[in-house]
């Protein structure tokens, strides 16, 4: 017993990285479905902004490590969502302005990507970065299980982004009005809402969400490199489509799927077999419910 409550700790912090990333993967496709395969590269960038602001932090100003955590979190959060908004603005605006098919767009995202890996590799160099201490570690001990301060916040700062990320979507004007661009973007205009504003909101939401996850993975595995976006990123993507891509509650319950399936594979398998069973566990579920979880097939009138 004691290890099946160790087992699902580490797996609700697993999901819980998924599932911060998934969400932005679905605020965008819910909006402009756009499949934004940049946002595992914008979390990358999410932990190297994390790294630079706190080492800033902690090399000119005498504060305590939890004062610079406190600085660290929205201060990440607001850089990484300017990332974000930069991307929409200089490739995606201009492509949707100009009716360009979704593949052009899909390729755009990759292009994007790419540039924000190896632009930091050129910048910064292939050698890692060891990311500071912010958090005195603390160990609870129940039995044989053990639990960190740092994975208890990390559970809960996921639990927290959705409960949320639902409450604006389905309870103020602008969910609203990002459900209704969904709907029909093209009529939205008509009625007075600035469509551009509402997806520039959107990119602020994910990408936020994105700098929020690569912070506290940079906590909890505090080795930085260039790519350590693009697995867990495609992973991510992976979670949302099999919960439901473009439904909030289908990119949580994805994400943290996702945790238990290879944690608990670990646990039972050699750790080669990891995404060699979670991915075909993952094709099932898509074999039986294509759509995902959450997902309900949308008709197209003609």
């Amino acid at each position: 017993m004691d290890i099946l409550i160790q087992n699902l700790l580490n797996a609700l912090q697993w999901g819980s990285f998924y599932a911060l990333i998934a969400l932005g993967y679905t605020l965008v496709y819910g909006v402009l479905l756009l499949i934004n395969f940049a946002h595992g590269d914008i979390f990358m960038v999410g932990a190297y902004i994390a790294f630079f602001v706190a080492t800033f932090f902690l090399g000119l100003f005498d504060f305590a490590p939890w004062m610079v955590l406190a600085l660290t979190v929205p201060l990440t959060m607001l850089l990484t969502a300017g990332v974000g908004v930069t991307l929409e603005r200089i490739a995606y605006r201009p492509l949707r302005r100009k009716g360009a098919h979704r593949l052009y767009v899909v390729i755009t995202a990759l292009m994007c990507g790419l540039i924000l890996e190896n632009g930091n590799l050129a910048l910064l160099g292939a050698s890692r970065k060891k990311f500071p201490e912010l958090l005195d570690k603390v160990v609870y001990t129940w039995g044989n299980v053990s639990v960190t301060n740092l994975k208890l916040i990390v559970i809960l700062a996921a639990i927290t982004v959705f409960l949320i990320l639902q409450f604006i979507v389905t309870r103020t004007r602008i969910g609203m009005a990002m459900r209704g661009i969904s709907y029909d973007k093209f009529a939205i205009p008509l009625m007075g809402i600035p469509i551009d504003s509402v997806i520039v909101f959107t990119f602020v939401l994910g990408s936020g969400m994105a700098g929020l996850a690569g912070l506290l993975f940079a906590m909890s595995y505090p080795i930085l490199e260039p790519y350590m976006g693009a697995l867990i990123g495609w992973k991510a993507f992976i979670a949302a489509v099999v919960g439901g891509i473009g439904d909030i509650r289908g990119a949580f319950l994805g994400g943290f799927l996702l945790g238990f399936i290879e944690v608990g594979v670990v646990a039972m398998f050699p750790s080669t077999y990891r995404d060699l069973f979670a991915f075909s566990i993952l094709l099932m579920i898509l074999w039986i419910k294509p759509t995902g979880i959450f997902g309900v097939a949308k008709t197209t009138k003609i």
